[in-house]
């Protein structure tokens, strides 16, 4: 990359570059990866069963993985350093590399200018003319980069490190309370009496009727058992139909066709008040001294309740789950005390899921910006 920096020394990448190609030769049973467009291993998407894996390639730690693939057309060029102590396959097509440690390169250094949204489109701006726009790897070795000190570049490399390994941590935390959490739930309904909810809840058809709240209020409903920000058009639509969801009030669409067999669901976990389709179903807890609406909320999303939903959803072209059948639903109802603290393990996880999450956009956009301070410093 060519940057704007005339007093900061640039070196093409191909003078420290040195290829490897170690082959499974011995059929070690290895995992095998590829490649995310957000420069990450992931496990293959492809059908393994019968393949030879003895021509597959063979990553350790420290070493790159380079694809020019379909750079143009993803504006992104895929390269990953693997960091795992344990060795992974790559399919043949991959080409892999090392840094040549005397000239003064750090790798995760050299990973992190490849990281920054200026080298994806400065790849595609490169990549040939093919219907994938492809990135040749020779040209790919003419990209030049700056190179600060080795302390600059620690600088840089000691901050990734500290989001990673914030990021890590609480991966590893929320795992298991999340695991916990569904743990607890199943465990429920051998020691309480199942109860139909329909005693626990009542619909609620608030409408947008005086157009108290605007677009930016408008929630749509996610199989992930959501509210995000609506995705659709909104431009001319007249809100004055949508339904009002208060605070720890639950939404659903009664639509459960064409969408992966799961229900869109979610649950107004804020103190505001949000908008939603017309055609959803939205809900309060009755008694909130006998159901916690948070409880409610987690039963909902469990694969089982999916299921549930489905197998219990009528009609023909559009199945539907009504109201209705939102009633007679069953569940579990343990003492409040055994709720809340339910609810208290997944909010601990999700909290660590909210801070890995956090962690992981500043890595991404932290550290671009502290290449930037360095190479001008």
């Amino acid at each position: 990359m060519r940057l704007k920096c005339w007093d900061m020394m640039q070196s093409k990448i191909d003078s420290f570059i040195i290829l490897v190609d170690e082959r499974n030769k011995d059929n070690h049973d290895y995992p095998v990866l590829g490649i995310n467009k957000d420069k990450t291993f992931m496990p293959t998407a492809a059908n393994m069963e019968g393949i030879d894996t003895c021509k597959y390639k063979v990553v350790k730690k420290g070493t790159f993985v380079f694809s020019g693939m379909q750079t143009g057309r993803d504006m992104c060029i895929r390269i990953g350093l693997y960091d795992n102590d344990i060795p992974a396959l790559i399919s043949p097509a991959y080409t892999t590399f090392v840094l040549d440690e005397a000239k003064g390169v750090l790798p995760e250094y050299f990973f992190l200018t490849f990281n920054r949204e200026e080298s994806d489109r400065y790849g595609a701006f490169i990549s040939d003319s093919s219907v994938r726009a492809n990135l040749d790897w020779n040209r790919f070795l003419d990209i030049e980069i700056p190179l600060p000190s080795l302390a600059e570049q620690q600088k840089v490399v000691n901050a990734w490190r500290a989001l990673r390994e914030i990021k890590e941590q609480n991966e590893a935390v929320a795992a298991p309370l999340m695991q916990v959490c569904q743990s607890y739930i199943q465990e429920l309904k051998h020691q309480y009496e199942s109860v139909e909810i329909g005693q626990y809840i009542e619909e609620s058809n608030e409408r947008n009727s005086e157009e108290k709240y605007g677009i930016a209020s408008v929630r749509g409903l996610a199989v992930s058992k959501g509210m995000i920000k609506t995705k659709a058009n909104m431009k001319g639509v007249s809100l004055k139909s949508y339904k009002v969801v208060k605070p720890r009030e639950i939404a659903f669409v009664p639509d459960t066709s064409r969408r992966g067999d799961k229900m869109s669901l979610g649950m107004n976990s804020t103190d505001n008040k949000y908008l939603v389709s017309s055609i959803s179903c939205v809900f309060r807890i009755l008694d909130t001294e006998k159901l916690l609406a948070d409880f409610l909320y987690l039963i909902f999303c469990r694969p089982e309740f999916d299921r549930y939903a489905r197998f219990n959803s009528w009609g023909s072209a559009r199945e539907t789950f009504t109201w209705e059948d939102m009633k007679r639903v069953r569940i579990p109802l343990p003492p409040l005390s055994v709720q809340q603290a339910i609810v208290n393990i997944y909010n601990c996880a999700n909290e660590a899921k909210r801070i890995a999450a956090e962690a992981d956009r500043m890595s991404r956009e932290v550290c671009p910006a502290l290449i930037q301070h360095v190479i001008h410093y």
